[in-house]
């Protein structure tokens, strides 16, 4: 069957192409009596607006491109959700494409998402380093680096995390409630975030004169993960404390610990990260780390919308707090 084209709707609803385009747009007014033909016109045709090639006849987009690393972890999807809340108080619909923790997906994705012809991007980046694609278009398109921001200088606008801080307080916690021998569910340790919070807690323990953290790398997926840590505790003795270093670590360690009979925080105590609402629907609510990611996204949406409106400040990188909500997973041996 072909497609439906504005002229067949025209035709149905006795009207000119313009005013179909101007009733379905919404750049002009049209009477209500005419509005209710053409509406109904397109429905019974079933009728679906082109919105790639309006836009390209435009030059304008009311569009935002959103890249994150994947789907799995719930701190990239509710900071999505959040964006997108956002953009429809200003008019915009998102985009949102994964990298699938690929920086060849990630290219793919980005070159489509890019045939959009966003009016800006909010980046969350596969790797440390940021997409080749959007390193090209710094400086003509509106972009902000969220989360993953593998080094200084890179040119975009920033929104980050404190996230050494954020490992320096967990330490703090622990070391204050006697634990000197701490092991950590690290992710990919390689990524910056991940790596500043394991340096917190490290320069932490250092500077008590405890151990430094056991650093367990389990990946990004908490089922692989819960295995791998089953296997380290199998070989290794036990520490008194396990800090999960994102929120699918904390569920990975969760796993291993209920498999292995270990209960919190009797036999373990542990820290997680993120903060969602199942770490507190438990019988022992976890104590974990919140990052602020209403904020996080509220910033990088304001900010872009500042570009976009054509502010030329130079590049701003937005620094946040995160803080430790204390509960009872963390048993006290001092």
């Amino acid at each position: 069957m072909s497609k439906v084209t504005i002229r067949e709707v025209a035709e149905r609803a006795g009207v000119s192409i313009a005013t179909v385009s101007n009733v379905l747009s919404g750049r002009k007014a049209v009477t209500a009596q005419l509005t209710k033909r053409v509406n109904e016109a397109a429905r019974e045709l079933s009728y679906q607006v082109d919105r790639a090639a309006s836009q390209l006849r435009s030059g304008r987009t009311q569009v935002v491109g959103v890249l994150v690393p994947n789907f799995n972890d719930t701190f990239f999807t509710a900071l999505v959700s959040r964006i997108e809340s956002l953009a429809a108080t200003e008019g915009y619909q998102v985009v949102v494409v994964s990298g699938q923790d690929n920086p060849d997906v990630e290219a793919a994705r980005l070159d489509a998402l890019m045939g959009w012809r966003p009016s800006g991007v909010i980046a969350i980046p596969a790797t440390n380093a940021p997409p080749a694609l959007l390193c090209r278009e710094v400086g003509s398109l509106p972009i902000i680096l969220v989360d993953r921001v593998g080094q200084d200088d890179l040119g975009f606008d920033t929104v980050t995390v404190d996230n050494y801080a954020a490992g320096w307080e967990t330490a703090e916690h622990l070391l204050d409630n006697g634990h000197t021998s701490i092991a950590i569910a690290s992710s990919v340790s390689a990524f910056r975030p991940i790596r500043e919070r394991i340096r917190g807690v490290t320069e932490n323990c250092l500077r008590h004169k405890a151990p430094p953290p056991q650093i367990i790398e389990v990946g990004i997926d908490h089922e692989r993960g819960a295995d791998i840590l089953c296997d380290w505790l199998d070989a290794n003795s036990h520490p008194t404390a396990l800090v999960g270093m994102t929120n699918v670590t904390t569920l990975a360690a969760l796993s291993a610990l209920a498999r292995k009979g270990l209960e919190i925080p009797d036999a373990m105590s542990l820290i997680g990260f993120d903060d969602y609402a199942w770490m507190t629907a438990r019988k022992i609510p976890l104590t974990a780390v919140r990052q602020p990611i209403e904020v996080i996204a509220d910033r990088a949406w304001e900010h872009l919308m500042f570009r976009i409106k054509g502010g030329a400040s130079g590049v701003e990188n937005i620094v946040l707090s995160a803080s430790l909500q204390v509960r009872n997973s963390v048993a006290c041996l001092a």
